[in-house]
């Protein structure tokens, strides 16, 4: 098939074609314009470099306001000298600096040697209002065919540069919660206890729950007899959590005093106590496992045993006698009136 040209659009392209050449032949051209596109480039070398170290100042700050994670140091009690879990806080450091610095980075370069393209084609002569309408079309389709993937990033941002979890952290995000392993701008890794691995999207984190940032807390709900005598049933349970925290197994752990909150709950069979104890992060379940022994061996000592639910199992035997009699008769031979011959 042979397609004609149009007059119009031959005599365009050809006016146009004319225009450059005599633009790069005309000594204006050679004095003035590999001046200016030179400045462009000087220019944008600068603006670089200068983002760089503003860039480089962000990530420190936001290095020195990382909420790391605390551990006690050795001490004799509670309430001692604490100190930074340095190795998990030097990997989170670097992990939200090596981020953000990478995002703040490209982001700039991008934008500024961009921008220094088009000047230079605009400084050549050459109409970039189509090439600009274009990329504005592009830039559209890909915002709504990529909008989940830029969710996620843009909340993986967010996420690490906000220290709402890191390595190491126990996190609850909703559908997965354990220990997380890796985060990146897109995804986070979390290990459960059971030991699945779980990469969830950044995009689909709705919350989060740390509990491994700052201080924990156990709570200890402890059943005992409905006559109690409630005084001396905290009294107990007070000397022995003491005791059970001046151990070498949880001593370093815990923060401050335990509290007794008192009743929680009231049943038919039993009150309900409430034991609490402030402790380092990640460490109340550890804690609370050695407590609850501690609290439970004290209760028997002095004669306060976990009362038992009541319960009462009823079952309907039925009456087979009646249905034996009757089956008995229905198997009696009957006479059917033939002799012997």
């Amino acid at each position: 098939m042979i397609v004609a040209e149009s007059p119009f659009m031959t005599s365009s392209v050809t006016l146009a074609a004319d225009k450059v050449l005599r633009s790069i032949s005309s000594l204006d051209f050679w004095v003035n314009k590999p001046l200016r596109i030179v400045l462009i480039l000087v220019l944008a070398l600068v603006t670089s470099a200068l983002m760089q170290i503003a860039i480089k100042h962000i990530t420190n700050s936001i290095d020195r306001g990382t909420r790391a994670r605390v551990i006690p140091a050795s001490s004799k009690s509670y309430g001692g000298r604490w100190t930074q879990d340095t190795k998990t806080a030097n990997a989170r450091q670097a992990q939200r600096a090596k981020t953000v610095g990478s995002v703040l980075r490209s982001v700039a370069s991008i934008v500024i040697w961009a921008v220094a393209i088009v000047m230079i084609i605009a400084d050549l002569g050459f109409n970039i209002a189509p090439v600009l309408a274009s990329a504005g079309v592009v830039g559209v389709a890909l915002s709504f065919g990529a909008q989940s993937l830029v969710k996620d990033y843009l909340t993986g941002i967010f996420i690490v540069a906000e220290d709402q979890l890191g390595i190491g952290d126990w996190v609850d995000v909703g559908e997965a919660s354990g220990e997380v392993e890796a985060v990146s701008l897109r995804t986070t890794q979390i290990r459960d206890t059971n030991g699945t691995l779980w990469h969830v999207r950044n995009g689909e984190i709705l919350r989060v729950g740390n509990s491994s940032q700052g201080w924990a807390r156990t709570n200890i709900d402890m059943p005992v007899p409905y006559d109690a005598d409630i005084e001396h049933v905290n009294s107990v349970l007070m000397d022995a959590a003491k005791e059970a925290i001046a151990t070498d197994a949880i001593r370093d752990h815990v923060v401050s005093e335990p509290e007794i909150w008192g009743v929680e709950k009231v049943s038919g069979e039993a009150l309900t106590i409430r034991l609490s104890v402030k402790t380092a992060p990640s460490e109340q379940w550890a804690v609370a496992r050695v407590l609850r022994l501690a609290l439970k061996q004290a209760l028997d000592n002095n004669g306060y045993h976990i009362p038992l639910i009541n319960q009462s199992v009823v079952r309907s035997v039925p009456d087979h006698t009646a249905s034996q009699q009757a089956g008995a008769t229905s198997i009696m031979p009957q006479d059917t009136g033939a002799t012997e011959g």
